[in-house]
């Protein structure tokens, strides 16, 4: 009578050993096998992402990032092309993602230079965070110094299209209404958020591969480390 009591406690045994011997492979990395992992896939992550979006077509392929007119321009926008009037603002819109593709381009030495700063508590809140906190982390220390570059490049590819000036004429008169947020008032820094949207939501992606995958990481280390998540 007391043997299938014997097998539940043998059996919870064998769970906290199991339990046990997971926690410990991560703590058994050493700080510095364990920041040097995370470095090689956060670094991974970011030259891919910017690859992707760096390439024509690398937004407006890509649904998941494709900059459009914001709000209730984009709605008219819509209906615009419903009736056959939309040329102009297909010609804004790929401009919009032209310049973007431009511009992206830039953030990658920002963010590799982000990933050697990156510091061993840094890499403990990561490994131990959710499925994007290494991009958090990127977001963080990264973002303000990649728009400083995104703008002026955004600026310059927009201004070159005539309708950049329309955009912003319509779209301040629209954000004075209240129909526009003020912040998408001007197409520039409204370009250069999009694009920083969709470069660090293209890096939580590449994140979130490797975290659920650790054999698609380039280096040995970066499989050793996320294979101990």
């Amino acid at each position: 009578m007391f043997r299938p009591t014997l097998r539940f406690a043998g059996l919870c045994a064998g769970l906290m050993i199991s339990a046990s011997a997971l926690a410990l492979s991560l703590n058994d990395l050493s700080q510095k096998d364990a920041t040097g992992g995370l470095k090689d896939a956060l670094t991974q992550g970011a030259q891919l992402a910017v690859k992707q979006l760096g390439t024509p077509g690398g937004f407006s392929n890509n649904p998941d990032v494709k900059i459009e007119l914001p709000g209730k321009l984009g709605k008219v926008a819509d209906k615009l092309k419903m009736f056959g009037m939309g040329d102009q603002v297909t010609q804004l819109e790929t401009s919009m993602n032209k310049a973007a593709e431009t511009a992206v381009t830039q953030a990658q030495p920002i963010l590799v230079d982000a990933v050697k700063k990156m510091s061993v508590e840094d890499a403990k809140g990561i490994l131990s965070g959710g499925n994007d906190s290494a991009t958090q982390y990127l977001s963080k220390t990264s973002r303000e110094q990649i728009r400083l570059k995104f703008l002026p490049i955004v600026k310059q590819a927009t201004d070159q299209v005539g309708l950049a000036k329309q955009y912003n004429t319509f779209a301040g008169q629209a954000a004075t209404m209240g129909v526009l947020d003020t912040k998408n008032a001007n197409i520039e820094s409204y370009v250069t958020e999009q694009a920083l949207d969709g470069l660090f939501k293209m890096i939580a992606q590449q994140e979130e591969t490797i975290r659920q995958n650790p054999a698609a990481a380039a280096t040995s280390l970066a499989k050793k480390v996320f294979g101990t998540l």
